[in-house]
């Protein structure tokens, strides 16, 4: 029985090895996998792609449509990936790899909508693609500039069965350079394209947070990014799907890239990065010296300083009683306030804000006169403060010692933050009003100056409100 199975063995070889001298070692080649070239060209640019769009807002229409006869195309680089889960169903290209701006076509990028996940696998960061316009439509969603389908009046993902008739990869992956920019610099410009904040940290008061793991964070993380070099700030977002969103934020100061975005409800700024490889923070802090001497049992008996402003001119900038109303960048000025409603003011309040100003920063200082703390021992600061949804705009409280109170050397002197007063907050109701809490002053020396510093967010259109009042400082 076993003969016929040793037979059948021996024939099984001798096939084998027929078989193998009837093939070339050619014929073992791997797959060409290789992308060939399009034969493309390029025959319009992202600034023309953009001016459609603003053409078509000028006529009143929401989104310019390509409805040309003959194929349309641009030709642009990948600056998005999704690997790391922050982008979804979308790319971002921008026009150059650097920052060299030719005159012809200057830096400027354009999101992409996909109705496609993992398009890193196909389109990896560096490289260049086609966009064939013919039959997609550029409109703004979320703030930015988009191509997608057209949508009605908005623009719609391109689906998985047509993408890559649209976006047309290139052999070529190439290095994209980061434009270094400061955040007071940033411009529209700037939206969907690679930038890098150098010298940049996470406001102190955030460090023992994550990216975008804390139970509050729905859908995103939004966290503050501050400059080192002058009172500017952006938020760094981050998606709760992001495969880092668990880790804890940078804490240390340096440098960090991405792309420069806006929030979907199109209010602010935002940074949005591609992986955690594009933060180098690894710089000692840059945080302003704190007076902390913590909240006062009681207010005091003697009162050193108080305002209420009601005695200020509506609408006028605030003056008197000693203040300093200081305009540091920009037009605005801490003004006298009135008004009722959802929004109402105590009477009259002190307000700043830089809505439709048209600055591009704004910096506004209202500093009390010198208080003398060497004659008291405890000596409590206490104020109010509401907001109209301050959305980038930031207000602190701040003391200097060293300030001579000449506005000419405001700038000069050190100030830094008392960090225990309480000051609203963008998700604080924009009705209501708010205690500092009693903020002891009593751990600091010598003369000191309180100052309330008020910073923009360079969105001028975007630029929040804010409102003080009631401010007094008690001694016993």
């Amino acid at each position: 029985m076993r003969k016929p199975i040793k037979i059948l063995a021996y024939l099984t070889i001798f096939t084998l090895i027929i078989l193998q001298s009837c093939v070339n070692d050619d014929d073992y080649v791997l797959p060409d996998i290789s992308i060939p070239d399009p034969n493309i060209s390029a025959n319009t640019t992202f600034a023309a792609v953009i001016s459609r769009y603003e053409q078509a807002i000028e006529e009143g229409i929401q989104i310019a449509i390509f409805n040309e006869i003959q194929d349309v195309y641009i030709e642009g680089y990948v600056i998005s990936s999704d690997q790391a889960g922050n982008f979804f169903e979308e790319l971002i290209i921008q026009n150059h790899p650097d920052d060299s701006n030719p005159n012809a076509d200057p830096r400027r990028g354009l999101r992409i909508e996909i109705n496609v996940r993992s398009l890193s696998d196909t389109y990896e960061f560096g490289r260049k693609v086609y966009v064939k316009l013919n039959g997609l439509a550029v409109g703004e969603s979320n703030g930015v500039i988009t191509l997608g389908k057209p949508a009605g009046n908005n623009i719609g993902q391109i689906q998985e069965f047509e993408y890559l008739d649209f976006i047309i990869r290139d052999p070529e992956v190439i290095e994209v350079v980061p434009k270094i920019v400061t955040i007071d610099n940033l411009t529209e410009d700037d939206e969907n394209t690679l930038i890098q904040l150098q010298n940049v940290q996470i406001n102190r008061s955030q460090l023992g947070l994550t990216f975008a793991g804390e139970p509050s964070d729905d859908f995103d993380g939004f966290r503050t990014l501050e400059s080192c070099t002058n009172s500017s700030s952006i938020i760094l977002q981050t998606s709760t799907f992001a495969d880092f969103k668990s880790l804890q934020l940078p804490q240390k100061s340096g440098n960090i890239t991405g792309i420069l975005s806006r929030d979907f409800f199109d209010a602010i700024n935002v940074l949005v990065i591609n992986s955690i490889a594009d933060v180098e923070m690894n710089n000692e802090r840059c945080d302003p010296d704190e007076l902390d001497c913590g909240l006062a049992s009681s207010v005091g008996t003697t009162n050193l300083f108080y305002d209420d402003f009601e005695t200020q001119i509506t609408n006028q900038p605030i003056s008197g009683n000693g203040w300093t109303n200081y305009i540091e960048t920009g037009t605005a000025a801490w003004e006298a306030y009135m008004s009722g409603g959802s929004n109402s003011s105590q009477g009259i309040s002190a307000r700043i804000d830089s809505y439709q100003s048209g600055d591009a920063s704004t910096i506004g200082w209202l500093i009390t006169p010198a208080i003398d703390l060497t004659a008291h021992t405890e000596i409590v600061l206490h104020f109010e403060t509401s907001n109209s949804f301050s959305d980038n705009s930031n207000l602190e409280v701040l003391y200097s010692s060293d300030w001579n109170g000449s506005e000419e050397d405001i700038t000069n002197s050190t100030w830094g933050v008392i960090s225990a007063a309480y000051i609203v907050q963008d998700d604080d109701y924009f009705g209501s009003w708010f205690e500092s809490g009693l903020v002891d002053l009593s751990c600091g020396s010598g003369v000191l100056y309180i100052a309330f510093r008020y910073v923009g967010s360079g969105q001028d259109n975007f630029d929040g409100t804010y409102e003080l009042d009631n401010v007094s400082i008690n001694v016993n």
